[in-house]
Parts: C-alpha cells; sequence; structure tokens
C-alpha cells in the first residue's frame, strides 16, 4: 500500500486541472499578448482565473497578480512594498517562525537599511498581540505574519492583527503568507485588514510554478520583474497561461462542498492525533482539532532521528516530511521553527510532519499507523545499541 502524507510539501493535481493545463498546452496555446484569435482565447483562460480567485477572496478582478508561486509572490509583497514606501518609514514586523520565502527577504531588506522585529512566539506557537502593538512605531510601514504555519500547522490571530493594526496605525500593510491556509479556510482580506496575500497553487492540487499576489488597490508597491508590461506593468513576462488556467481550477474546485471537504480533513486529524496519542514513544507538537490547520499533524518520536524515520516509512510507501520541503536541503541542526517554540534538540530532531489532502483516507492513516507502532520501537532498540 502507498500512503502520501506529505500535502504540505505539494499536493497531487486533479484531473480537472491536468485537462485545463493539458489543453492549454496543446490546443489553445496561443500567447495571450498577442492581437490574434489564439491570443485573444488565450486570454480569456487568465480572465476566468481572476475571476473565480477574486470571488474566493471577495476581492476585485484588478487586485490580483499572477507569478510563478508562493516564493516570488512573497519576494514580492515584502520588498515591492517595502521599497515604494520607504519615505514612509523603515522599519518592518514579522515573526520568527515564518517559511525562508519571507525570512530571507526580510534579511535582503536588512542589508538594503531597514529595521526589521522579529516577534518571538509561545510554545504552541502563536505570536502575542500585545508585543505586535508595542513592536509598532511611528517608522513601521509593513507588517507581515504567516497564516498558517506550514511546520506545525498553528493558526496565527491574523484578524486580531488586522483590526489592532487599523487601530494603532491604519497605514500599516499588513501582509500574509497564505500559502498553507489558501484552500483550509475562507480568507476574505477586506475584512481581516490584510492588504496583501500570497498563495501558490501547487498546496491546492494545482501545477507547480504558479500562484498568485493579492494586493489591495490601495497599496503602493514596486514591480520586481520588468520587460513586456504584461499584468499592468506590475509584473512583466509572458503569462504562464497553463499554470494560470490550472491555478483558477483548483481555485474552483478546492471551494467547491468547502465545509464537507474540510469536515474531513479535521475528521482524518482527529482520528490520527487520538491515534497518536496512545504511542507511548509519539509526542504531538501541533495543537489538536480546530485550534490548528486541519491538514498538518507535527509529533516528536524521541530517540529516532527524523530523517532515519522518514526513510524507514518511505520503504514502506508512506511519504512524510522532516520539516519544510523547501529547506530540506538544507543542513540545518534544528527546525528554526520548533527552536522557536521551545523544544529540545531532541524533541526538534525526532520531528515528522504528517499533511493530509481532501483526497487522504482514513485507510492510509490507519497504514500509517501501524507502520509507526512497528518501526519507531525497533528503530528506538537500534539507536540504543
Amino acid at each position: 500500500m502507498e500512503a502520501y502524507l506529505d500535502n504540505s510539501a505539494t499536493t497531487r493535481c486533479t484531473e480537472a486541472v491536468r485537462d485545463i493545463v493539458v489543453r492549454t498546452m496543446m490546443e489553445d496555446y496561443g500567447n495571450p499578448s498577442s492581437k490574434h484569435n489564439k491570443g485573444v482565447e488565450a486570454e480569456r483562460y487568465l480572465k476566468e482565473s481572476r475571476e473565480i480567485i477574486a470571488r474566493t477572496l471577495k476581492v476585485q478582478e484588478k487586485e490580483i497578480y499572477f507569478t510563478s508561486g508562493g516564493t516570488e509572490s512573497n519576494n514580492w509583497a515584502l520588498i515591492g512594498a517595502a521599497m515604494a514606501n520607504k519615505r514612509a518609514g523603515m522599519h518592518i514586523i514579522t515573526t520568527a517562525v515564518e517559511h525562508a520565502a519571507v525570512l530571507e527577504p526580510m534579511q535582503y531588506l536588512e542589508e538594503q537599511g531597514f529595521r526589521v522585529t522579529y516577534l518571538k512566539t509561545d510554545r504552541k506557537g502563536h505570536i502575542s498581540l500585545e508585543e505586535l502593538s508595542d513592536a509598532i512605531t511611528d517608522e513601521t510601514i509593513l507588517v507581515s505574519v504567516m497564516y498558517v504555519n506550514n511546520e506545525i500547522g498553528v493558526l496565527e490571530p491574523i484578524e486580531e492583527i488586522g483590526k489592532l493594526i487599523r487601530q494603532k496605525k491604519p497605514d500599516i500593510i499588513f501582509h500574509a503568507d497564505a500559502i498553507q491556509a489558501y484552500g483550509k479556510y475562507r480568507i476574505y482580506p477586506k475584512r481581516s485588514g490584510i492588504d496583501m496575500l500570497s498563495v501558490s497553487a501547487h498546496k491546492i492540487h494545482g501545477p507547480k510554478g504558479a500562484g498568485f499576489l493579492y494586493v489591495d488597490s490601495k497599496v503602493k508597491i514596486k514591480p520586481l520583474i520588468l520587460g513586456g508590461g504584461q499584468q499592468k506593468g506590475m509584473r512583466s513576462g509572458t503569462d504562464n497561461v497553463p499554470g494560470i488556467a490550472g491555478l483558477g481550477a483548483a481555485a474552483r474546485e478546492i471551494y467547491t462542498d468547502f465545509d464537507k471537504k474540510m469536515a474531513h480533513l479535521y475528521e482524518l486529524k482527529k482520528y490520527f492525533t487520538d491515534e497518536l496519542k496512545k504511542m507511548p514513544e509519539a509526542s504531538l507538537n501541533s495543537e489538536e482539532g480546530e485550534a490548528g490547520a486541519p491538514h498538518i499533524v507535527n509529533a516528536s518520536f524521541p530517540g529516532v532521528r527524523s530523517e532515519v524515520l522518514l526513510h524507514a516509512l518511505e520503504e514502506r510507501g508512506i511519504y512524510v516530511s522532516a520539516g519544510s520541503a523547501c529547506s530540506s536541503n538544507k543542513k540545518l541542526p534544528v527546525s528554526t521553527v520548533l527552536r522557536e517554540i521551545g523544544l529540545s534538540s531532541e524533541m526538534a530532531e525526532s520531528a515528522v510532519r504528517f499533511s493530509f489532502s481532501v483526497h487522504t483516507t482514513e485507510e492510509e492513516l490507519s497504514y500509517c499507523l501501524e507502520q509507526l507502532r512497528e518501526i519507531v520501537p525497533m528503530l528506538k532498540r537500534y539507536a540504543r545499541h
């Protein structure tokens, strides 16, 4: 049997996504900037995807910009907004548990003279609204907080953050990395006070290499990619029609029968966490139930290094992650996120992330649990020797 439980790293495309991607590569393959019928046909796919996404967020279509994915969306949001608004101030606030696609642009901005405050979190990964409030100064121009953490699934208080910013300093730009949240929550940026929102297609059963950045029409942001003037000159480059069409199809699908899909995910999460808690070798690092994201369970297996357990599971057709897929090729001693929430080195080095999708079955989870019960005690005995 095979159990793919690494859906936070990437998801399998659905058939509808596959079909529209193939169609736009093989039949409707025109360049949307071309003035002939093939170009007009291709442009129609961009328009339709923009309409679908705007409806899911209840925003204007003109506020959706297509990108190559989450990393570009985050980079553009942070660097583009910081550079466009630096006359108003040179202070930015983020958290210490962000994805590298936020932390590294922040380091770049620090090299350009910006001052960045990194908010700490509690043991569950939540930031303190009081600390955020205290960190805001007259110089603050941008706040970036991830909606759902990609490693432990913690849900940050996004609406409360938006409200606090509006009360404290309304002209601050609020950016949310929603790469693990879009398709798992109903997100309405206008209602939540979010000015910019980053999303990636391949986390919601869309194709890799596509994503979008929502930018409120009142936000000043500079383009990072210059050239052909596509997307109103804000993001040049020939539009990735297959990727964008696939993204639109994925967005439409994920928000169809949405409540039913999320109920299924929470049922899977409850079953899996309840069974893990029965294992003396396992310790949960993520919040249970609706306090955390519906699709991420992070657990430590003290005495067994995560990489060893990952490969032992892989040999039995079970695919999980030892952390963020984007940084798994880097030799980091301990996950930054797990270190920030206060885990010991032993607990952090034995942490594994299990992540589900709406297509995950209880049978897959049952098989994974069965193998964990057998493998973990065996690996612990081996490690002691």
